[in-house]
C-alpha cells in the first residue's frame, strides 16, 4: 500500500491544495492579510507540485540529468521530500506564525521563492523546461514576493534571515542526498 501512496501523493495533494483555496475565504476570515499570505503558501505549492509530479516528470526528470538514467530519486525519497520537507515546514511555520510571532511565517514564503529561483536557474543552465517551472514563475514568484512587500520587517531581519537559511538549508540537503545517492549507485555499480 505504501508505495502507491509514495507514487502517487501527488494526486491527493492536488485534490487538497484546491479544497484549501476553495475553503480560504472561510478558515482564514479572521487573520491577518500577512498570515492569509503565509497560508496561500501552501495551497500554492500543491498545485506547483502538481505541474512537477504529474507523470512522474519531475522524478524522471532528476533521474536523466542528475542520475544519468539511474535511479537516484525514489518514490519513496520523492515522497518524504515533499510531505516532510514542504507540508510539514510549511504547517510548522504557519503554527508559529500564528501562536508566536508573525515572522515566522517568513520560512513558507522563502521556501516558495528559494525553489522558484532553483526552477528559474535550471531553465537558464540547462536552455529547456524543466518541471515546475512555469508554476513557480506565474505562482511563486509573485506571492514570494508581494508577501516580503507586504509582511516588511524592516525593524527585525532576523526573521528574514532565519527564512532565507531555512529554504536554502532544505534544498542543500536534496541536493546533498541526490549527490550522495548517485555516489553509492555508481559505487555498487562498478
Amino acid at each position: 500500500m505504501m508505495n502507491r501512496i509514495y507514487s502517487n501523493w501527488v494526486y491527493g495533494g492536488l485534490l487538497a491544495g484546491l479544497l484549501l483555496l476553495l475553503l480560504m475565504p472561510l478558515l482564514t476570515l479572521a487573520w491577518s492579510t500577512e498570515l492569509k499570505l503565509f497560508y496561500l503558501t501552501l495551497p500554492i505549492y500543491m498545485l506547483h507540485q502538481y505541474e512537477e509530479w504529474d507523470g512522474d516528470r519531475f522524478r524522471v526528470f532528476i533521474n536523466n540529468h542528475l542520475g544519468h538514467g539511474k535511479n537516484l530519486l525514489t518514490h519513496k525519497a520523492g515522497f518524504v521530500i515533499n510531505i516532510f520537507g514542504v507540508w510539514g515546514v510549511i504547517a510548522v511555520s504557519l503554527y508559529l506564525a500564528f501562536y508566536v510571532d508573525l515572522g515566522y511565517g517568513l520560512i513558507a514564503t522563502y521556501l516558495v521563492l528559494v525553489n522558484a529561483i532553483v526552477h528559474v536557474l535550471a531553465g537558464f543552465v540547462l536552455r529547456a523546461y524543466n518541471p515546475g517551472l512555469i508554476t513557480a514563475l506565474i505562482l511563486f514568484m509573485p506571492l514570494g514576493i508581494y508577501t516580503i512587500y507586504r509582511v516588511n520587517f524592516d525593524s527585525d531581519r532576523a526573521f528574514q534571515y532565519l527564512g532565507i537559511a531555512i529554504a536554502v538549508l532544505i534544498h542543500v540537503s536534496i541536493m546533498g542526498y541526490l549527490l550522495r545517492r548517485r555516489k553509492q549507485l555508481n559505487t555498487n555499480a562498478q
